[in-house]
């Protein structure tokens, strides 16, 4: 095991992996910049390095800064945790190169999913069900393109091979708005991900977004810890998370883990990662990987009893998997609300001083946070300040929960959308179970304030 692990990331995935090296009893460094040197985990830290200003590309960006912090402190080995550089192949190499351990797969691992095509080329070959749509990337000659899309069927999406987070797709409807939005789709590509190519897909009506969490060590054993259910979503961005989905057969959820434990086997994968997939009348659909751990983890913690931060940290040390399939259960239903520092209904930015905070408790009640009364959040980064996440015996019971823990949660001198959240727990549909994708941006185009 390592004795000294660097965690190159901030917020509330900084703190928890803080927490786990803590129980696991390896001494962790963080590191931060400017405009984080309040924050919770770095008062908490044994030892904690500033590396650079708040702009993330002079500071959590800055490949060069994160490895002089390892190198100074004698770290062993860098957990990313989620954004900035986590799915950055070129800094899993160098990490690597410069003596350390990256905990997370290889980069060629990040390298074929990160690249949406490269994804979709590889889980046809391991047998996962993938969109209809272009066999790669979409070619030059405006014909061959609207063929493609005729063999498809309109309505269809174009995607930007090098996309993430919801940013770089547009639907389109008709073959006349067809090559202007693959040459836009392009354009945009290119200056935000550095990479043009762009690749088609059929565009499904009304599907949900189902997760299946992976781990795998390097000594190709790999599992599924079940599904999640993230289809309340605004913009392509997940506002709530659940576990397991609503009224999806076990026999498909096991039938699709089973082949995503195939693929990362195929393709030599270690640590944790997330296949994602649009599930729409009993199929399966992939769209991509992600290949870090998620943000919404804990709601998969809580039904399986699996510390995911843990058993990276212990997969990447070249330890075994500690359990087999066989050994993994689900009990009982979790829930996550995303708590952003935003206007609830008009999602504007809040960043500014916390005057007050007080996060709810009781059986079966988690929150990952790494905020505080008299806390400022800085105007620089993701609006996200924190987590709550609920279990119960049954979804009703977390539900009902959730709504408990809301109610008891106080955040004041900045809005926060913990008012949304509050509504969308005794929504009737939401209630119900098994929403759509598009559900949540219906909901708040009827209920505009």
């Amino acid at each position: 095991m390592f004795k000294k692990i660097l965690i190159a990331n901030r917020g509330e995935i900084a703190l928890r992996i803080q927490r786990a090296c803590r129980e696991m009893g390896v001494q962790a460094v963080v590191v931060y910049s400017e405009a984080d040197r309040e924050a919770k985990y770095v008062k908490l830290a044994e030892e904690a390095v500033c590396i650079g200003p708040a702009a993330s590309a002079h500071s959590y960006l800055s490949m060069p800064a994160i490895i002089s912090a390892a190198e100074v402190t004698d770290a062993e080995a860098i957990h990313p945790g989620y954004g900035f550089l986590s799915e950055n192949a070129d800094f899993a190499e160098r990490v690597e190169k410069s003596g350390f351990q990256f905990i997370g797969p290889t980069p060629e691992s990040i390298r074929i999913m990160g690249d949406k095509v490269s994804a979709k080329q590889a889980m046809i070959k391991a047998g996962v069900p993938c969109v209809p749509g272009s066999e790669g990337e979409l070619p030059d000659d405006p014909a061959q393109i609207r063929r493609i899309a005729k063999s498809v069927g309109y309505p269809v999406i174009i995607k930007a091979a090098g996309g993430g987070g919801g940013r770089g797709m547009r639907v389109v409807h008709t073959e006349a708005a067809l090559i202007h939005a693959v040459q836009t789709t392009k354009a945009e590509a290119g200056a935000a991900f550095g990479n043009p190519a762009v690749y088609m897909e059929k565009f499904l009506q009304n599907p949900r977004h189902i997760e299946i969490q992976v781990l795998a060590d390097q000594h190709r054993n790999a599992v599924y810890l079940g599904e999640r259910d993230c289809s309340m979503q605004r913009r392509h961005q997940k506002v709530i998370e659940e576990a397991p989905a609503p009224g999806i057969p076990r026999k498909l959820i096991d039938k699709i883990g089973e082949r995503c434990v195939a693929a990362c086997k195929r393709i030599g994968y270690r640590g944790a990662g997330t296949f994602e997939f649009l599930y729409e009348k009993g199929e399966f659909y992939f769209i991509e990987m992600n290949t870090r751990v998620q943000v919404e983890h804990p709601v998969t913690e809580f039904i399986t009893g699996i510390d995911i931060v843990k058993t990276q940290i212990m997969v990447a040390a070249g330890e075994k998997l500690p359990f087999t399939q066989r050994q993994i259960s689900i009990h009982g239903h979790a829930l996550e609300c995303r708590i952003n520092a935003e206007d609830p209904f008009k999602f504007t930015p809040s960043p500014g001083r916390i005057t007050m905070w007080h996060a709810p408790g009781g059986p079966g009640v988690r929150v990952d946070s790494h905020v505080y009364t008299n806390y400022f959040v800085p105007p620089h980064y993701d609006s996200m300040i924190g987590k709550i996440i609920v279990h119960g015996d049954t979804r009703e019971q977390a539900i009902a929960r959730m709504r408990t823990a809301l109610a008891e949660m106080v955040v004041e001198g900045i809005n926060t959308n913990v008012p949304l959240h509050r509504e969308l727990m005794v929504d009737a549909k939401f209630m119900e179970g098994g929403t759509n994708i598009h559900y949540l941006e219906h909901w708040l185009a009827d209920h505009k304030r």
